[in-house]
């Protein structure tokens, strides 16, 4: 039975040799779906590195680990390439709730989407009318087992390799070049493809038409509940786990139908995860050294030789294989040293938490969700403006290690590309070289503290509590305590307990000043007062010493944002009170302090003409101080007005602010309210 002209090997074949279908490996395609899209540079903790916009696509993608997905793109690059890297296994380790597992099935989504496009899709093939043969009962239909590729059917249609390579050339019109790339490729069909092969060889007497008549080309199916293409092997416990759920075993079913026992067809292989994958598929083995001993045995078969072996039969595969494991897990692997083959054979790949406090705001932001949240008696539940900032300091706080060199705030700072006073991009990246320089991983940089999973349960806890309910809003300032509850709770060293009190004590602190720059702003009626005078010190510094300023003192410049021509009168009481704050007393310290700035300026607004100094914190305080001070003769004052209201003029004042943060800044009444009061207070004061 002649099957359709487009399910015939011969039409495949052409359509490989055309272009408009593809033989390639499983580095080869997850190389190609990477560098195909948009590759950029960044700077990351001083040092430059690539980013690859795929892990940025779409509603929920990677944020940061650039690199650990460098590591990976080099790494199946290298493979693709033929390097040594494909007979390597790639393990991410690293501590639970920093994005290990998040990160493959990134890639597998994506793998699975690149795949569905028509140009893209892996075919494999089936053996129709077996029933003809006689020794196969009443099987009549048999798919091969790995989803081999028919390409891998044409390179093995006859013994001879030779004769191969020119049914290839004389009857597809292959050129000698195009052939010598497809045998790149090439490997034996399965033991049971090839088997049944011969049996159809023996049938039709040798005559190749006939015997291709018994082939039908199906494409591989994409269904992700099934664990083709894409399949993942979690660690079972000793018990319920052996090799049977990797390999495959045999098949009594099938034993019924086959007379002939010498069939290889007897096993059945996609009872096992790894035929399902073989081919052109991920392997993902999640917590891979958390199997028993033999277990990890039969990876270290399949990682070296990518053969399936039972009983001495063999099916290649052609699989990427990506391995997660914690640090504890590893640590106690690598302490048994007769294991040392296997990590031999994985290329490790050490997973730091994010470090970035800007970046953590967006997983943050994953971690709150976005429906819209409610309270226990489904009246919607608000979410203060600074909640997000107040976690994220927080749990960044924790993850960054301390050093001589470096307070917490400015590492975390630098880490963020921002400016840390006088400290450099450089002193962080000596920081970073020095801890990573230790044997014990859980020392090096960003590889301790709170992870995603621990901000999970600190949310968790602020939306059960009964004050967010009642007030119907998640106040910032209760997430330090939902995170302190965190720590000691799941917390077991008490080396790191206090570390990560010590912290939240310094994120604290932060949001203290925060809420100084919200106040003043909510004062002066405007989200960005604040912005607006730190921006006119900068220039006022600038035009300081230009040469065209009158006696006036008023100083004409173009605005790099609005490219128009503005004039600033330049106020030398109001710059000398802002630099008084930050505690600049002589002439030299005020010149060297300016010259930094001016520096900063310089290099920062070629590359960001928007740039607004907003995140050199001293320069805001002290600006936010000094405008409190001389609009309100002291934040004291302003912290009594707030606090004793009960004459009109102090209500008015009240009730204008909370208006201004109702209306203009995002709170509602009651975080408003606690914001104002917690600003009345002196608590966390540095």
């Amino acid at each position: 039975m002649a099957s359709t002209d487009k399910n015939t090997l011969r039409h495949h074949l052409t359509a490989v040799k055309e272009g408009s279908r593809r033989f390639e490996n499983a580095f080869q395609g997850v190389a190609r779906m990477i560098l195909d899209n948009e590759i950029k540079k960044v700077v990351v903790n001083g040092k430059t590195t690539y980013d690859f916009n795929i892990f940025r696509t779409g509603k929920k993608h990677v944020i940061g680990m650039y690199d650990e997905i460098n590591s990976f793109v080099s790494y199946v690059k290298d493979a693709a390439e033929g390097g040594s890297s494909k007979e390597m296994a790639y393990v991410l380790v690293g501590e639970p709730g920093n994005g290990k597992t998040f990160l493959v099935d990134f890639v597998c989504a994506k793998y699975r989407e690149f795949l569905s496009k028509p140009e893209n899709r892996k075919y494999t093939f089936r053996f129709m009318n077996i029933d003809q043969l006689g020794s196969y009962g009443r099987i009549s239909v048999i798919e091969s087992q790995t989803y081999e590729d028919p390409v891998i059917l044409g390179m093995n249609l006859f013994d001879d390799p030779d004769e191969n390579r020119a049914f290839l050339s004389r009857e597809i019109g292959f050129s000698d070049d195009e052939i010598e790339t497809l045998y790149d490729n090439y490997r034996p069909m399965g033991a049971c493809s090839g088997y049944i092969w011969n049996d159809i060889r023996n049938y039709c007497d040798g005559d190749l038409d006939r015997m291709l008549d018994f082939v039908q080309i199906i494409p591989v199916p994409l269904v992700e509940s099934l664990g083709t293409i894409t399949g993942k092997y979690p660690a079972k416990d000793k018990i319920t786990s052996s090799a049977v759920d990797l390999l495959g075993e045999e098949s009594i079913q099938r034993l019924l139908h086959i007379t002939d026992t010498n069939n290889p067809y007897r096993f059945d292989l996609r009872r096992g995860a790894l035929a399902r994958v073989a081919g052109g598929g991920i392997h993902f083995s999640d917590e891979i050294y958390k199997n028993k001993k033999d277990l990890v045995q039969v990876y270290l078969g399949v990682i070296q030789n990518r053969n399936i072996e039972i009983d001495g039969y063999k099916w290649p595969i052609d699989t990427l294989i990506i391995a997660t494991s914690n640090n504890s897990e590893f640590n106690r692997f690598l302490a048994e040293k007769e294991e040392a083959p296997i990590v031999d054979r994985c290329r490790i790949c050490y997973v730091s938490h994010n470090t970035n406090y800007k970046l953590q705001s967006e997983l943050t932001a994953y971690s709150i969700g976005s429906e819209a949240k409610t309270t226990l008696s489904r009246e919607s539940l608000h979410q203060d403006p600074n909640l997000n900032y107040a976690t994220s300091v927080g749990v960044v706080l924790t993850r960054l290690p301390r050093s001589e060199k470096l307070t917490p705030i400015e590492t975390m700072k630098l880490a963020a590309g921002e400016v840390a006073g006088e400290k450099s991009i450089k002193a962080l990246a000596e920081v970073i070289d020095t801890l990573n320089q230790d044997p014990d991983i859980i020392k090096r940089f960003g590889q301790k503290g709170l992870g995603q999973r621990n901000l999970g349960r600190a949310l968790q806890l602020l939306i059960e509590s009964s004050e967010t309910n009642e007030g119907q809003c998640m106040f910032a300032y209760d997430i330090f305590k939902c995170l302190e509850r965190i720590v000691l709770d799941y917390v077991s060293d008490a080396n790191d307990r206090s570390k990560f009190l010590e912290d939240l004590k310094i994120a604290k602190g932060l949001y203290r000043e925060r809420i100084m720059t919200e106040m003043f702003n909510a004062y002066m009626d405007e989200p960005m007062a604040i912005r607006k005078d730190v921006m006119n010190y900068v220039n006022m510094i600038i035009g300081i010493d230009a040469e065209n300023l009158g006696p006036d003192k008023m100083w004409k410049y173009k605005d790099p944002q609005s490219r128009e021509l503005k004039a600033l009168k330049i106020d030398e009481r109001y710059i000398q009170s802002v630099e008084d704050r930050l505690g600049l007393k002589t002439e030299e310290h005020r010149e060297s302090f300016r010259t930094s700035i001016r520096k900063i300026y310089g290099q920062k607004i070629t590359v960001d003409p928007n740039y607004d100094f907003m995140d050199n914190l001293e320069l805001v305080k002290a600006v936010t101080d000094v405008r409190l001070k001389s609009d309100i003769a002291g934040a004291g004052s302003l912290i009594g007005a707030l606090a004793n209201r009960t004459n009109e003029e102090n209500q008015k004042l009240y009730d204008r602010m909370v208006d201004t943060m109702l209306n203009k800044l995002g709170y509602c009444m009651t975080c408003a309210q606690k914001t104002i009061e917690y600003f009345c207070t002196q608590e966390d004061e540095k």
